[in-house]
């Protein structure tokens, strides 16, 4: 065992150095935070303590002077310390670690620093003399638990790393220094390929920007970079990266994982969203907004659509027989026969329960042209099924409702097509029906829909839209239609197609009727008073409210009411007006005739007069029906249509009027024709008062 010099006994020359080594107690507690003490060199008794030094010992700063080292430290401490002041004794500055467990409390480490002093000057020649020791002593207790808990942490670090399906990499200041082999798995490289080298040498150029922000501001939230696979293909990974404090610096901890699979998820979480998960047919969340999508389009534009609602008779019959799986197996199949019927993009198809199914029908061409695809529809879904071997048939029942005429908004088509599938089926299954008023089993919404009408009609809830009618051979404005709209409460702004049925079935369409002719009128008044076009308003008579109303006497009142001259009226019929009393029809319109008010038959070719019936009528206009317009100049079918009734209407001494033109070349159609008028989106949609009379002052003056 190594052993010291035994300490002198103490002398004058002991406890009182020379000047040049005398300490100076005032000034060395206040000038190091540490503890501090200092020991003669040969005897180690103790010159001076710092309080703290002293207290740690169980001394004052008086009783510990003179007192040796060795009675001031325990036998564990003594042997740490003996080696250090041996070689401070020599000259050499020392240290050393001591561990202290006082009496009930937590055991602390003192680093301590054995600092020799030196006479000065150093004798000449020789080496110099070590006339003092000073003890310095730094609690260390903190920093080596942090250390130790740090090595704890990597410790676990590694075994987890080594343990985790993740990639982990290490890095300091962005230079690879570790990694797992889940991490050489993800990017195909080897361990020797990776140390050593930049992060951003595996990492796509476009992210690297991004990942030095990252990394700069010592980020821990998850984010995705692109990295380059040994194989030279790309890699989406999701990367958390956290800050490891340490002693020697710190550094960085990346945690790594494929993000495929999560892509992967979240894009099948997207389709089921929006599909159907046993057929990956659309779902009616999906058929909903399509049909909103539509909604919108008729804004734009006139839209015709028709929206089939598909039930599969028996359906359960083939559950209960043939299984569950069976069943499905026959949903799959007939999900694949209406995508065929459909074609590709064509037609909008969905599942929206389990044996139901709807086909949306974009751009039909009316009635008949939705009968004719709902029919192959039915032909290609009652064909045999072949169902694990065993032959399946089944007979579908199908609804139709028509947009816009059976409603504009989504859930009002949806909900009359599948009462039109329910009426099919009660009629004896296996067949189509359109929808008719009166299909809807919910008597309870028709009464809440009568009280609403009833309260619009009350309190005049409705507004007109106007829209023009301008010569086609000069485009110079001739003339407005009024067009009535419901400010309905729970569906907002709605058209005539929504309510107008209702309204005549409930009595109330002649209320509805002459709230428009005479709001029409003022309006058309004082728009002439502000000097803008003196043009004619033409305003709808249904063929109940011309029974059932005082046609002439009603327009005369509102006439003298509104001061507005007869010729700036017109009142516009269907074809069906002029099938029924053909004396009193004559005699009612050669009255308005007589009164100044001009007559149009609407939608002509669509009902079913005959040429007699136009010669026999005072009539002054002729109205092209929009689906004879909307197809030309591609379809020869309707330009030879339009043509024929632009002559008829020339030969009878009538104006002719083309509704539904869109665009230039419709416009340039109707102009060699000699069609006297038009109207349509081409032209202007229907508008509020307020902006057609925008319209009407942007018009340059004639």
């Amino acid at each position: 065992m190594d052993t010291l010099a035994p300490p002198p006994s103490p002398t004058d020359a002991d406890t009182c150095a020379s000047s040049e080594v005398r300490v100076h107690p005032d000034l060395l507690p206040g000038a190091m935070p540490a503890l501090l003490a200092h020991f003669d060199p040969q005897s180690l008794r103790c010159r001076f303590a710092s309080p703290d030094y002293a207290r740690q010992a169980g001394h004052t700063p008086a009783s510990i002077l003179g007192r040796p080292l060795r009675e001031l430290v325990d036998d564990a401490q003594w042997r740490v310390l003996a080696p250090a002041l041996r070689q401070a004794q020599a000259g050499r500055a020392a240290q050393c670690r001591c561990e202290r467990a006082p009496a009930g409390g937590e055991p602390r480490v003192l680093l301590i620093d054995v600092l020799p002093q030196f006479a000065a000057p150093a004798p000449e020649g020789g080496p110099a003399q070590v006339v003092g020791l000073f003890l310095v002593a730094q609690d260390a207790s903190r920093q080596l638990r942090a250390e130790r808990a740090v090595q704890e942490s990597e410790e676990r670090m590694r075994k987890f790393s080594a343990a985790t399906e993740e990639g982990i990499a290490f890095h300091t200041d962005g230079f690879i220094t570790d990694c797992n082999e889940a991490l050489l798995h993800l990017t195909g490289y080897r361990r020797a390929e990776v140390l050593g080298r930049s992060l951003l040498e595996f990492i796509h150029p476009q992210d690297h920007e991004s990942v030095r922000s990252y990394v700069g501001q010592g980020r821990e939230d998850p984010y995705e970079v692109a990295v380059f696979h040994k194989d030279g293909s790309l890699v989406t990974l999701e990367v958390v990266g956290k800050t490891m404090p340490r002693a020697a610096g710190g550094y960085r901890v990346v945690v790594v994982r494929d993000a495929t699979a999560r892509h992967q998820a979240q894009q099948r979480a997207e389709f089921l969203t929006w599909h159907d998960p046993l057929t990956q047919l659309p779902n009616r969340r999906h058929l909903m907004r399509q049909l909103e999508r539509l909604q919108q389009q008729a804004q734009e534009r006139p839209v015709q659509a028709a929206l089939l609602f598909l039930d599969l008779d028996h359906f359960r019959t083939v559950n209960e027989s043939l299984g569950h799986a069976a069943g499905d197996q026959l949903l799959c199949e007939v999900a694949r026969r209406l995508q065929a019927v459909a074609g590709a993009g064509r037609h909008f198809i969905a599942r929206v329960g389990g044996d139901q199914f709807v086909m949306l029908l974009s751009d039909v061409d009316g009635h008949d042209a939705a009968a004719r695809e709902a029919d192959a529809l039915l032909a290609h879904v009652r064909a045999p099924y072949a169902i694990d071997g065993t032959p399946v048939s089944i007979s579908p029942s199908l609804g139709i409702s028509l947009f816009p005429g059976d409603g504009h908004v989504a859930d009002e088509l949806l909900r009359r097509a599948a009462s039109a599938m329910q009426q099919a089926k009660d009629s004896g299954r296996g067949t189509r029906l359109f929808y008719a008023p009166g299909m809807e089993g919910q008597p309870a919404l028709l009464l809440r829909q009568e009280h609403l009408l009833r309260e619009a009609v009350e309190q005049q809830s409705f507004e007109l839209h106007y829209q023009p009618q301008v010569e086609v051979a000069s485009g110079r404005l001739r003339g407005l239609e009024a067009l009535v709209r419901w400010q309905h409460p729970e569906q907002g702004l709605v058209g005539p197609d929504a309510f107008i049925g209702l309204a005549e079935s409930r009595g109330l369409i002649t209320h509805i009727g002459r709230w428009v002719l005479r709001r029409a009128c003022r309006q058309m008044r004082t728009w002439h008073d502000a000097g803008l076009p003196r043009v004619p308003v033409a305003v709808n008579l249904s063929a109940i409210e011309f029974r059932q109303r005082d046609v002439v006497g009603d327009i005369a009142q509102v006439l003298r009411e509104s001061g507005l001259a007869p010729q700036f009226l017109e009142v516009e019929i269907t074809e069906s007006v002029l099938m029924h009393d053909v004396e009193g029809t004559r005699a009612t319109l050669a009255a308005l005739q007589t009164l100044g008010v001009a007559v149009t038959v609407d939608d002509f070719g669509t009902g079913y007069s005959s040429l007699a019936y136009l010669k026999r009528y005072p009539l002054d206009k002729i109205k092209v029906d929009r689906s004879f317009v909307m197809d030309t100049p591609n379809d020869a079918g309707d330009v030879a249509i339009v043509t024929a009734v632009v002559q008829l209407a020339r030969g009878l001494q009538l104006r002719s009027v083309a509704e539904g033109v869109e665009t230039d070349e419709q416009m340039a159609l109707l102009r060699r024709l000699g069609c006297d008028l038009a109207q349509g989106f081409g032209v202007s949609r229907p508008l509020p008062a307020v902006q057609i009379q925008a319209w009407m002052q942007s018009l340059p003056a004639s």
